[in-house]
């Protein structure tokens, strides 16, 4: 409990790092896009807000997610962690929306400015900046097996990305393509739109008790090589946060002492959290009986 804890600050670190990050990239993106004519690097500064809104959701249920269990959560708050996780693809939804159709409303009117290449330049620099968020972010959260951290790491690339694409939009735009600065802005929505849905699945996969089935079949496997186990009768698993809970039903010999059998269930919760870093296993015991 207490190495979980530890790491979750860890990993509170990387969220702090990004909020600060996205705000000084958002307020140097939105005023160089404004006074620079790009909506591509606009686009781009409302991305990097509300990338940093996220990033304050993350830090928020990763907090939560540090509460001790009670009598209203017998299983901790862990879940927070994967709640944050979908408020960031919620909120990058929305504005992936909202850029997408100031890009498509700039086309039909035919509002687009040839932008000053002050925008393609901010936007390097933002991509260098980004690029080393997401190495820090990165690593905390391997490190740390934080899933909240590991989605805002993703979205730290995505950005980097997103930047030098803007960046080379700009440059190319100056070159009386105004079009192409609308085009990038449209494009960086829809890479919005995207990272949003992949947030998205893979929080609501988690928070609706999904797991996966070879993992599954790989905890099964190692348990029918332990001692005293003749069957595996039921086995299923679910995450909370980047905390996994292992129910599993065994079979054993009929003429085990209690004492046996449970020396024996101790050894088999032992060792798959020892390899597998299981954060809690429930075992219940039947007896074997070979079918005829």
């Amino acid at each position: 409990m207490t190495k979980r804890i530890n790491e979750i600050k860890q990993a509170e670190k990387g969220a702090i790092i990004s909020i600060f990050a996205y705000i000084f990239l958002a307020i140097i993106k939105l005023a160089a896009g404004y006074y620079g004519q790009s909506q591509a690097l606009s686009a781009d500064g409302l991305n990097n807000f509300t990338d940093m809104i996220a990033s304050i959701a993350v830090l928020i249920g990763l907090k939560l997610s540090r509460k001790p269990a009670d009598n209203e959560h017998r299983y901790g708050h862990w879940k927070a962690e994967n709640v944050a996780s979908l408020l960031t693809s919620l909120i990058m939804f929305a504005v992936g929306v909202q850029v997408v159709m100031d890009g498509v409303h700039s086309v039909i009117d035919k509002q687009m400015e040839q932008p000053s290449q002050l925008a393609a330049y901010v936007g390097l620099f933002s991509a260098v900046i980004m690029y080393g968020v997401y190495l820090i972010n990165k690593k905390i959260a391997q490190k740390n097996n934080s899933q909240a951290l590991h989605a805002v790491a993703k979205d730290n690339l995505s950005d980097m990305l997103t930047s030098i694409g803007t960046s080379v939009a700009v440059f190319a735009a100056s070159f009386k393509l105004g079009w192409l600065d609308t085009l990038t802005a449209i494009i960086i929505g829809c890479i919005i739109l995207k990272t949003a849905f992949e947030i998205f699945k893979e929080s609501t996969f988690y928070l609706s008790d999904g797991f996966d089935k070879d993992l599954l079949a790989l905890y099964k496997d190692d348990i029918l090589k332990m001692d005293g186990i003749m069957d595996v009768v039921s086995i299923r698993a679910r995450s909370l946060g980047a905390n996994v809970f292992l129910d599993v039903v065994v079979s054993m010999n009929p003429n085990l002492t209690v004492e046996k059998s449970h020396h024996l269930v101790d050894n088999l919760e032992s060792d798959l959290k020892e390899k597998y870093e299981i954060f809690d296993i429930d075992v219940h015991v039947e007896p074997f009986y070979p079918s005829k």
